[in-house]
């Protein structure tokens, strides 16, 4: 990963510069991260759970690594979520859309529109029933991903209509 300065000079030809992104994600982040987590969680801890329970002999090794993973689990629906939301910002102008996420690190991303390839929109389950998308922007590079997630449906629509409609008059082949 590319840190600041480097961004700064990557960019610096093309007119970008590296700068907090102005939109938080929706709210409702929390919740479905959350959601996500406990979900996760309880199949992990309740598969061992089984596998504590039925098999005795694993009872030994396997009664530490649950409560580990106990703890672990717990951390990740406690903090995660409220701390991904206060991390999270995204922002799509006329030039780039620019990204930063994370949790235990920090990516932030730029991505100019003349570089776009492909922009989509992602709604999983949990997402549907809240009323949330993730905007999916790729590019010829395997590192020039950028996911947007948390958004709100109606908003992801926007901006994927927006960048298409920007991406599509704008010069350049996307590599």
């Amino acid at each position: 990963m590319i840190g600041p300065a480097g961004y700064r000079e990557a960019m610096s030809g093309s007119g970008l510069r590296l700068r907090p992104p102005r939109h938080r994600v929706d709210p409702r982040f929390v919740l479905w991260r959350t959601l996500q987590a406990l979900l996760w969680g309880a199949g992990v801890l309740g598969t061992l759970g089984a596998v504590y329970t039925l098999a005795e002999v694993t009872r030994p090794w396997l009664g530490p690594v649950l409560l580990v993973l106990a703890a672990i689990y717990l951390v990740n629906v406690v903090l995660m979520p409220s701390w991904r939301y206060r991390v999270h910002r995204w922002e799509a102008t006329g030039d780039a859309v620019y990204a930063l996420e994370g949790w235990l690190t920090k990516k932030w991303r730029i991505v100019p529109i003349s570089r776009i390839q492909s922009i989509d929109t992602e709604r999983g389950l949990l997402q549907q029933a809240l009323g949330l998308a993730t905007v999916r922007v790729t590019t010829a590079s395997g590192e020039g991903k950028i996911s947007i997630e948390g958004l709100d449906a109606r908003v992801a629509d926007e901006t994927v209509d927006e960048l298409r409609r920007i991406t599509a008059a704008t010069p350049g082949d996307a590599t």
